[in-house]
């Protein structure tokens, strides 16, 4: 017997249905795959980028320990290697770009403590007031400076006691959202936005000074590398005698060669005055390194630091992209 005609068009009906919810799902299907597949390609294109990458830390670590081993007692500007770009050739045509500079020549921001045990930290005074000095020079108001520096020793330190002009948990705690100080040794300049005082114009402006050497100590600054552009971190060094006009001229006056020790540094920079000779150097222990990876993907930037206190030199820090 012959189904009813409404009976014939319910199940015309629900095969049409069914051939509309299968194609749904298999479109839905297909452009998950389609993505998925342009993910592995993409992940895979960035891991290539990062291989890269790493040829070039290679390449740049030769580089730091030739410049070491040749003299190891004096770095200089000789030869034009501060942040020089070197290339290195890859597949399909891209290009690996690696600069490596004196990566010592900078405020260490883990200087603003010492080591007093095991993982704990105790502000400085006397580089609490450098930093505070430093800012002044490259025209930070007095007031900002002082709760700047005061906020980011606080922000290393491992005890609950706020400095004058400082801050502690209590300080951050009703901020939104709300944190916590660390407590431990910085590991990027970048944490420095989260300390009290501080605003992304003054992070700006704090950047080209700074940086976060793994060691809770000033950073010796390399006489016979830094650039006269760089002059405020010597006139920091020396407070009321000596001005960044007369650091910069110091600089310009360094011999080709060099200098083969501090003391003859000083001489030339002070007459007749005396000098952080603690804090100043002839040779270079870190070194700051940039890797633009372009043409084989993803373009990628690295930036790394190397340490180079005793050989072979070793990469001790990395961090992908811009700052």
């Amino acid at each position: 017997m012959r189904p009813a005609e409404r009976e014939r068009g319910a199940a015309l009906l629900t095969v049409l249905l069914l051939v509309a919810v299968v194609a749904v799902i298999a479109g839905a299907a297909l452009e998950k795959l389609r993505l998925a597949t342009r993910l592995a390609g993409n992940a895979g294109q960035v891991e290539q980028s990062r291989s890269f990458a790493r040829a070039g830390e290679a390449l740049a670590l030769s580089r730091v320990d030739a410049l070491l081993g040749d003299n190891p007692g004096r770095v200089t500007l000789a030869g034009g290697w501060n942040g020089r770009p070197f290339g290195l050739p890859l597949p399909g045509g891209g290009q690996a770009v690696a600069r490596v500079r004196d990566g010592g020549n900078c405020f260490n921001l883990n200087g603003l403590v010492t080591v007093v045990g095991p993982g704990v930290y105790q502000s400085d005074p006397v580089m609490r007031a450098q930093f505070a000095r430093l800012m002044r020079l490259v025209d930070v108001s007095p007031q900002v400076a002082e709760q700047v520096a005061a906020g980011a020793a606080d922000w290393i330190d491992t005890d609950g006691d706020a400095q004058a002009q400082g801050a502690e948990d209590a300080r951050y705690a009703g901020q939104s959202p709300s944190y916590r100080t660390s407590g431990v040794l910085m590991s990027d300049p970048s944490e420095l936005r989260a300390v009290a005082g501080m605003t992304p114009e003054l992070y700006r402006t704090l950047r080209p000074w700074i940086c976060t050497l793994p060691v809770a100590e000033p950073a010796r600054i390399n006489v016979n590398t830094l650039t006269p552009e760089q002059a405020p971190l010597l006139a920091m060094l020396a407070p009321d005698t000596l001005s960044v006009e007369g650091a910069r001229g110091a600089l310009l006056r360094r011999p080709a060669q060099g200098y083969g020790n501090v003391d003859r540094f000083w001489a030339d920079a002070l007459p007749g005055g005396s000098g952080a000779t603690g804090q100043t150097a002839v040779t270079s222990g870190w070194f700051a390194l940039q890797v633009d990876v372009t043409g084989a993907g993803p373009p990628l930037t690295e930036r790394a630091l190397i340490d180079a206190t005793r050989l072979p030199a070793r990469l001790v820090s990395r961090q992908w992209g811009e700052e």
